[in-house]
């Protein structure tokens, strides 16, 4: 029983992803030249054709959309904090005029 997990980064997926993909050479090849497991390489051989469609949206990353609705969300608490301040603010004024 292996004493540690390995990780592969992110680039190196996705390079073996392409590799398969290419279909040059067959997975088995690919798995004694990379010493990966074949399970693996179909894994996320599959994966990349299922996320393909990601890298073509319109006008957004796939990061940047959850990027853009944590920083939409922040600035409408902002919104409604100013919006009580100036409320407060026209009500004390309003007094004094």
């Amino acid at each position: 029983m292996p004493g540690t997990r390995r990780r592969f980064t992110p680039e190196f997926k996705a390079k073996i992803a392409l590799e398969a993909l290419r279909e040059d050479r067959t997975v088995a090849e690919l798995c004694t030249q990379h010493g990966v497991h074949p399970n693996q390489i179909t894994q996320w051989k599959s994966q990349l054709k299922q996320e393909a469609a990601r890298a073509f949206e319109a006008g957004r990353s796939a990061s940047g959309g959850q990027a853009g609705e944590k920083e939409t969300s922040g600035l409408f608490e902002q919104i409604g904090r100013l919006k009580v301040e100036v409320d407060f603010l026209r009500k004390k004024l309003g007094a004094f005029l």
